[in-house]
């Protein structure tokens, strides 16, 4: 493993819709072989999975009100909030699938450096979330491109709380389902589990030491690197202009159809906003925070002009393929959260 250093002229770039897209260029452009990792701090940002629909899940208002950014990204999950206290890691691999959706593996050096830094309860639970004293502080996520991938997440050192848990508002499906009432009881930051000097630490002098240990190196200078060039930002900025810079790609449209039911399963949140005439559906939109390397617009093909039944729905949702496209989930409780409009 090497680390590819993100700074630009010496200096970090903080800029959340800059360091969002990296991984799509690091994955897709760059393609440096073997695996590499990178880690960056953004500004005051919300960060919002590929496939979600934002509207129902940031409080534009106080968004707006706070000037914090909307970043969307290339990858799965649900909406989190970003600030100079928190920290994000990935993993870029190329031409190697070998791990692809094993998030232990990607978080077993992070859990390492983290006990040795006092941190000894930090452990691995869940789909992708890495917990201490029962409470989140990471969340993990994944997107593939052919045989290479990026893989990693946030790690909260020292965010702030009271600002997340008033601009993101998640669905209350989701918080129920864990046997919670409030975001603030979930998640916790891992300053305060850290021996010191770690815990008096900044989030840029945390950011070194944690390197240090994950590369077991005594200095970033004895860690293999690779620095970004000016042509690889060149490359970088002609993309921003392109898509990630743009409202449409981050803000998403808001398709306002007349239905929407949203569920918590095993694979994720899954939301459907949809039209009906004449008893069928005649557009709909999939939302959610699952994590799939699949289209999950074939499925949304497959449920138009569907007959809104259990027979017509359970029809189409079984013409195309369900693991694939969106999780391992049958089609039959996609089919009662439809008819539970």
């Amino acid at each position: 493993m090497f680390f590819i250093d993100t700074s630009r002229n010496g200096k970090p770039v903080y800029n959340a819709i800059v360091n969002q897209s990296l991984d799509n260029y690091l994955v897709n452009d760059l393609k440096l072989p073997g695996h590499g990792l990178i880690m960056y701090i953004n500004n005051p940002s919300v960060i919002v999975g590929v496939h979600q629909n934002a509207y129902a899940e940031v409080n534009f208002p106080y968004l707006k009100e706070k000037k914090i950014q909307l970043v969307r990204r290339t990858s799965g999950g649900g909406a989190v909030y970003h600030d100079f206290g928190n920290l994000v890691f990935e993993n870029i691999v190329i031409d190697n699938d070998d791990h692809f959706g094993e998030y232990d593996y990607f978080a077993q050096p992070i859990v390492d450096a983290l006990h040795d830094m006092g941190a000894k309860d930090v452990e691995m639970r869940g789909r992708n979330d890495i917990v201490v004293d029962d409470k989140k502080f990471s969340g993990m996520t994944m997107f593939k491109v052919g045989h290479s991938y990026a893989a990693g997440g946030t790690l909260m050192f020292d965010l702030d709380m009271d600002t997340a848990s008033k601009v993101l508002t998640p669905e209350q499906d989701k918080l129920e389902s864990k046997g919670v009432k409030s975001v603030n009881k979930r998640i916790t930051n891992i300053k305060e589990y850290l021996d010191e000097p770690f815990k008096s630490m900044n989030a840029d002098q945390f950011k070194e030491e944690l390197l240090k240990r994950i590369f077991h190196a005594d200095s970033l200078e004895d860690i293999e690197t690779y620095k970004l060039t000016d042509e690889d930002w060149k490359i970088i900025d002609s993309r921003l202009e392109g898509k990630y810079d743009t409202d449409a790609w981050n803000y998403g449209e808001n398709p306002g159809f007349t239905h929407y039911v949203s569920k918590h399963f095993d694979i994720g949140t899954v939301a459907f906003n949809f039209n009906l005439e004449n008893n069928q559906i005649t557009d709909i939109n999939i939302y959610g925070d699952f994590i799939t390397g699949g289209d999950i617009h074939l499925i949304e093909k497959a449920l138009t002009g569907a007959d809104f039944n259990e027979d017509g729905l359970t029809k189409a949702l079984e013409s195309v393929d369900l693991a694939a496209n969106l999780g391992k989930i049958d089609a039959k409780p996609l089919v009662d959260l439809l008819l539970s409009k």
